[in-house]
């Protein structure tokens, strides 16, 4: 078995919506990223990544490489999945935690858990995603941004 923590935050910026786990979510605000800017993935895979001693996020899709710019989170996703599957593991489960006072992520989350599913070629019910807030405490807890964590276990197939 190999474990693997990540984290990842966005400021807020402009926009209608934010991305997470591969989901728009309407929201007064954007986030400032060179991809989507979606928290939930990035955090996700840099613990696979780094459960696989494969760097982070930035070393396989750096933000100067123009290529990434906007770019859909759910494929550097599915790249870790294949990394993941190449080297003989497969996942055991994941567990992510979201870290903001808005947007409301409880409504989105099945949805949520159904693409991470996908994407990592798992049942869903191996995945979770919850929400917490910081009591108005810190960045998040004054608006200014969100933020994600993960745990991930994966298992020799």
């Amino acid at each position: 078995m190999r474990i693997g923590s990540g984290f990842d935050v966005h400021a807020f910026g402009e926009g209608d919506h934010v991305t997470l786990g591969g989901v728009r979510v309407p929201h007064r605000r954007g986030v400032v990223a060179h991809s989507d800017g979606d928290v939930v993935i990035h955090a996700l895979c840099d613990a696979i990544f780094g459960a696989l001693a494969l760097g982070d996020i930035g070393s396989h899709f750096p933000p100067s490489d123009e290529r990434w710019r906007s770019a859909d989170s759910r494929q550097f996703l599915r790249h870790a999945a294949m990394l993941m599957a190449q080297q003989g593991y497969a996942l055991g489960n994941a567990d992510v935690t979201v870290i903001c006072e808005s947007p409301k992520v409880g409504p989105h989350a099945h949805s949520m858990r159904e693409n991470l599913a996908a994407d990592l070629d798992s049942e869903i019910g191996r995945i979770s995603i919850k929400a917490t807030t910081t009591e108005q405490l810190g960045f998040t807890g004054r608006g200014e941004g969100i933020a994600a964590q993960a745990s991930v276990l994966l298992e020799r197939r």
